[in-house]
């Protein structure tokens, strides 16, 4: 069924079109909402408000883009607003830096541990990061829907990837001293 025919059926408040529209999309959305949750059911609650509000805005959608692409901004922003509402927005935290070998990484980490490492970020830093690194927003479109100046956006970002890396050695080193004995 093509997404115009799932958009109609919607819109005629055909329930078997919205549950259609939902198996065909969730779990792409659910990838979006797990990347800023800290926990596959904070996931759950972003991903449900996310389709009421694709549900509710649905006639507004002008079929000049993607389709899915509309929907997966309309999620980032519903997973955004709650994590406004929850008062965790940009927490600013000190780190060290540390450097990472990426060659060493590559044997035992895969996308499930990085996006452990990822929900295990301060939300502002997991916010960002988001946006910048896997949604492709520049610093001053990030700047723009949260809020905040572009350079705080850049130092988000640069705070992120640190924390990232320090989450990252130590896993590595956890798996070094597991592969030894």
């Amino acid at each position: 069924m093509t997404d115009q025919e799932l958009i109609k059926g919607c819109l005629d408040n055909k329930r078997e079109y919205q549950q259609l529209l939902y198996r065909q999309y969730s779990s792409k959305l659910m990838g979006i909402c797990v990347r800023y949750a800290s926990n596959v059911d904070e996931a759950k609650d972003f991903l449900q408000e996310g389709f009421i509000q694709i549900f509710t805005k649905l006639e507004t959608f002008k079929h000049l883009g993607s389709f899915e692409g509309w929907m997966r901004r309309i999620v980032v922003n519903t997973c955004l607003a709650h994590l406004r509402k929850q008062s965790q927005y940009l927490q600013v935290l000190e780190e060290d830096q540390i450097e990472i070998e990426a060659d060493s990484t590559e044997d035992y980490l895969n996308t499930k541990d990085l996006l452990k490492f990822i929900q295990q970020l301060p939300a502002g830093f997991r916010q960002v990061f988001n946006l910048y690194a896997i949604e492709g927003y520049s610093h001053r479109e990030i700047g723009e829907m949260l809020s905040i100046s572009e350079g705080t956006s850049k130092s988000q970002f640069s705070r992120a990837k640190k924390s990232l890396q320090k989450l990252i050695n130590k896993e590595e080193l956890i798996w070094k001293v597991k592969t030894r004995n």
